[in-house]
């Protein structure tokens, strides 16, 4: 034991690592292009959450990225169908897939709209040993009807904390959203617009930044303390 780990009588020292640049170097760059789900948070015909999202995937889109949209049209509530519901298996198959996120949501009641949540909420933690959104990135967004608020984009950080994703800096939030909108449904010219522009940007780059070492930059000291644990009990159980 070296004399450093001498002073953390705690650490178990062959489990411990002190990062360094040459951990990256075994990833290679990714060259497909990067895959972003994108959810939103109303089912209204004209959904100013859809419409702003779209937006986005237009963005992400013109940047190189392969992009989904999920339709959250005729999901269950959490719990109120089994896991096998077909839309349930294809908002999970799609969050497999990608490799970001887009977050957005209207704020009704100063808060996230519960279409939104049950859409996280049918995200599980983990399936097997996999963890769906383990590492990926995200950018949030929220509209709302009245004046400039972000309390929805802050309710979706946490969760994207809970989810142990990379949730990028910038966001966005557009007030008043039906005045940002045109009747065709795109979004006007507007510093609210360039926000949109810059946090895709930012997803981007975090997303061509993160995406192949993402293993690396989630794996946890006490994870692998807690692999091991189970390894030993399991090698040293005594035959039946």
């Amino acid at each position: 034991m070296s004399s450093k780990l001498a002073e953390l009588p705690n650490i178990e020292a062959e489990l411990f690592i002190r990062p360094t640049y040459d951990h990256f170097a075994p990833f290679a760059p990714s060259s497909h292009p990067p895959r972003f789900l994108l959810l939103y948070g109303s089912v209204r015909e004209r959904s100013y959450s859809r419409l702003l999202t779209e937006e986005a995937a237009r963005l992400l889109k013109e940047m190189g990225a392969e992009v989904k949209l999920f339709d959250p049209r005729g999901l269950p509530l959490p719990d109120e169908a089994p896991e096998s519901h077909p839309k349930v298996q294809e908002l999970r198959e799609l969050t497999l897939w990608a490799e970001g996120m887009v977050w957005c949501s209207p704020e009704r009641h100063g808060a996230m709209a519960g279409i939104m949540k049950a859409q996280i909420d049918w995200i599980p933690l983990s399936v097997g040993a996999v963890r769906p959104t383990q590492g990926k990135t995200l950018a949030v967004m929220e509209v709302s009807g009245g004046s400039q608020s972000f309390n929805a984009v802050n309710q979706l950080r946490i969760l994207g904390r809970w989810m142990r994703m990379l949730t990028i800096p910038n966001q966005s939030s557009v007030p008043k959203a039906f005045l940002e909108f045109d009747e065709a449904g795109r979004m006007k010219p507007s510093a609210y617009y360039d926000r949109v522009v810059d946090v895709m940007e930012e997803l981007m780059k975090f997303t061509l930044l993160t995406r192949d070492v993402a293993p690396f930059l989630t794996d946890r000291y006490s994870e692998r303390k807690e692999s091991a644990e189970e390894l030993s009990k399991r090698v040293n159980q005594r035959s039946l």
